[in-house]
């Protein structure tokens, strides 16, 4: 089996090969390329994923390259982890809408639009070459922001494709270490179990089971000051919603007071640059054959965890629910009730290697009108911003923002197309 990595030189990459090391008994990956346009930065994070290999014992062939036919030739699954710009382009979508007096944050609003029509062309075109150069059948695995627009661009082209966020993953072992779950072992962090349900970066987790049974109530009633130390919204928020809100949902819950703080915060994408220096000159050490605790700050902890985890069910033997991002459809009718069937939705589903691999999105209890509600205007706005995305026309975008919650105003619309349409390349 070959395994690519597009953006191969993110810091993210050794927790892929964790869990490589991980899965290594229900998904054999006979050959492991990583691509990234970067060369020297290439060299450093896959210097430090070959030591990894060697020092967990994983005989698997490890390649380099800066050639992208190269490195998807044959390829059975194809993860997608690149960042169009680097971090100097997230840092302007980042800043451009405060201007505007709108938050400024690189995968919603009108920082998400101009990363999603600078991403989109460049992922489909590396889906393209996917499809003529790899194995028959080949998967490509996105967790490329914004992940469901990106999904969604994938799936209207006619891909095999699948989306992936960390939200699920990361509510899963804040709940197991809440509830006393030793996270370090793979059988025991396996008793707990969340089902969020919405969007990407726009879903709540209505139930946290533990054994099988529902514990979230009870974490709700007994331990709402944990809930909300790690998911920082008002308590009576939370109540009301008897449900875990995204961190995403902080941007629409509390717009005002989030762009007054960015007023006067460093942006996130400076942050994020600084801790990826700080990563990269400790993966430069020869000596260093794991991956460092820092690497959970970078804050898309466990993605590559997940991605592997995901591939054991899709490409191995160890078939799982995994909450990934899919077409709304189970037998034909909306999973979601609410949205059309060839919406893209952030949900529980079940996924197997059957018939050369299987998503299947579990049923879901409708969402409550409040919620509802929102994920209709969101998911307007993604059917909107990735036509614009292919047509590149300006009214497609002004229609978007026009969707989009966290613009809606036509003055607004007017004052952030320059700044989107320059992002987008």
């Amino acid at each position: 089996m070959k395994v690519t990595v597009v953006g191969a030189g993110s810091t993210y990459t050794p927790e892929l090969v964790s869990g490589l090391a991980a899965q290594r008994e229900h998904l054999r990956v006979d050959e492991l390329v990583l691509l990234d346009v970067d060369g020297a930065r290439l060299d450093v994070v896959g210097g430090l994923a070959q030591r990894m290999l060697a020092a967990q014992g994983l005989q698997v062939t490890t390649t380099l390259t800066t050639d992208r036919d190269r490195a998807l030739d044959g390829a059975d699954a194809v993860l997608l982890q690149l960042r169009v710009g680097g971090q100097a382009a997230r840092l302007g979508d980042e800043t451009f809408p405060g201007e505007c007096g709108c938050v400024g944050q690189e995968t919603t609003g009108a920082g998400g639009a101009a990363k999603a029509l600078r991403t989109v062309p460049v992922v489909l075109e590396i889906a393209e070459q996917v499809r003529r150069r790899g194995a028959d059948g080949a998967w490509v695995v996105d967790f490329t922001n914004p992940v469901g627009i990106v999904t969604r661009a994938l799936l209207d082209a006619g891909h095999r494709a699948v989306g992936l966020c960390n939200y699920a993953i990361g509510v899963q072992r804040w709940a197991a270490r809440l509830l006393g779950v030793d996270t370090a072992d793979p059988e025991q962090l396996r008793r707990v179990a969340v089902d969020p349900v919405g969007l990407n970066h726009l879903s709540w987790t209505r139930r946290v089971l533990l054994d099988g049974q529902d514990v979230l109530p009870r974490l709700l009633a007994e331990r709402m000051d944990d809930v909300v130390a790690q998911y920082p919204f008002p308590p009576e928020l939370v109540r009301l919603a008897g449900a875990i809100p995204s961190y995403y949902l902080h941007y629409f819950y509390e717009h005002d007071a989030v762009v007054a703080a960015q007023r006067t915060e460093r942006p996130r994408a400076a942050v994020v640059a600084d801790l990826e220096a700080e990563l990269l000159r400790a993966y430069a050490d020869p000596a260093l054959v794991t991956k460092p605790a820092a690497l959970e700050g970078r804050g898309g902890a466990y993605y590559s965890e997940a991605a592997v985890d995901l591939l054991a069910s899709l490409l191995g033997d160890r078939p799982a629910v995994h909450v990934v991002d899919v077409r709304n459809e189970r037998d034909g009718r909306p999973v979601v009730e609410g949205l059309s069937t060839d919406d893209v939705v952030e949900v529980p589903c079940e996924v197997s290697s059957a018939g050369g691999g299987t998503v299947r999105p579990l049923p879901q209890p409708p969402l409550a009108p409040e919620a509802l509600g929102l994920v209709q205007h969101v998911t307007a706005y993604e059917r909107l911003i990735a036509r614009a995305a292919l047509t590149r026309e300006d009214d497609d975008v002004r229609r978007a923002l026009l969707a989009h919650p966290l613009v809606g105003q036509w003055d607004l619309v007017e004052r952030l197309l320059p700044g989107v349409t320059r992002r987008a390349g």
